[in-house]
């Protein structure tokens, strides 16, 4: 029988360092996973955030982090358990998963619990020890995920973000649509407004694998003006006058509905706002466009009309597979179901019309 630990050859030196020290095995790396909403400039902000934090709470230990990015589509409504496969899990700004994989869940959708049962399990399940067993970090009140992330690294583990408080800023303004006019909203002559288009166009892993490191060690500014992204950035803006006279053309009112359906061509481009600037006097808007291998309807809000909402829009998407907020939600279907996605978005227009 062999011998479990082999015997060293008796005739072959050992190597040492030049302080005559016998070097040690370095420890493998401990493995993160960071699961958190693709294309999404809270998704990318709340990853860069939790990275900082567990750079804290882990200190000392070599830590390799890996972002996965999270879309909601026909065929995905959870984090696949396959994908949590690392030392510890993590889900950002995205549906909750009920893994026994997952160990830190930091999200603020109002819709992020399946049911009322699961978010009770979810919370009664998760450790009363900061750092230790499962964390679970939930506040429907909070406008970004990235200010959760904050304020929870503040006031449970005594983490601060000062150097960050630019990334959380913005995370707020963009995340809830927090400008003082829908014009504002839609111009792009701020670099983290370009930055912001260049994440919801390119927010794959790759690109969070990218970025986030620099987020961490750079000004929010200095990444947002990096050639890098501005390379991206370029053929954004030059479809930009495209896809606002696409939503012009193809655009229908409905009492205080706009309509727009983009699904006669892929759409790459965010069209995100534009029906507010075009059709101020429009409270909500509907908007079914093809991206991909999906259909999406995005339900919003015009928050610049200055009548007060009377619809929850995350519970109107929620009944059709889909989430997010009370002023703004979403759903998709497969582009083989198009009738299907047309009849519930004018379904949602003659609900939000009441």
């Amino acid at each position: 029988m062999e011998d479990a630990c082999p015997r060293r050859d008796p005739h072959k030196k050992a190597a040492k360092t030049k302080d005559g020290v016998l070097p040690i095995k370095a420890m493998a790396a401990h493995r993160i996973v960071v699961a958190t909403h693709g294309h999404c400039f809270d998704g990318m902000a709340s990853a860069a955030l939790y990275s900082h934090l567990m750079r804290h709470v882990r200190k000392g230990r070599s830590l390799a982090f890996r972002y996965v990015s999270c879309g909601y589509g026909p065929n995905m409504s959870h984090v696949p358990e396959t994908w949590l496969d690392g030392d510890e899990n993590a889900i950002l700004d995205f549906k909750y998963t009920p893994s026994t994989k997952l160990t830190w869940y930091f999200d603020h959708h109002a819709t992020a619990f399946t049911t009322d049962d699961e978010r009770a399990e979810a919370l009664a399940g998760a450790s009363g020890r900061p750092g230790e067993g499962r964390q679970v970090y939930f506040d429907a009140k909070y406008g970004s995920c990235t200010k959760l992330i904050a304020d929870t690294a503040a006031r449970i583990f005594g983490v601060h973000m000062d150097h960050l408080r630019e990334l959380v800023e913005w995370a707020e303004v963009i995340d809830t649509a927090g400008f003082a006019t829908a014009a504002d909203a839609v111009r792009r002559d701020e670099p983290v407004l370009q930055l912001s288009s260049v994440v919801e166009q390119h927010g794959d892993r790759a690109f969070l694998d990218a970025i986030i490191p620099k987020l961490l060690t750079r000004s929010l500014y200095d990444v947002a003006k990096d050639p890098w992204v501005t390379q991206l950035w370029e053929p954004i803006d030059k479809a930009r006058a495209v896809i606002v006279e696409r939503v012009r053309t193809r655009s229908t009112i409905t009492g205080r509905v706009v309509l727009t359906d983009l699904t006669d061509a892929p759409n790459e481009t965010a069209a995100k706002f534009v029906s507010y600037a075009l059709f101020p006097e429009c409270m909500y808007s509907v908007t079914l466009s093809r991206a991909g291998k999906h259909l999406k309807m995005a339900v919003g809000y015009n928050p610049w009309c200055g009548i007060p909402r009377d619809h929850n829009i995350g519970s109107i998407c929620k009944r059709f597979g889909g989430g997010g907020h009370a002023v703004v939600g979403a759903a998709t279907f497969r582009n083989s179901d198009e009738e299907a996605a047309r009849a519930a978005a004018l379904s949602v227009v003659r609900e939000l019309c009441e």
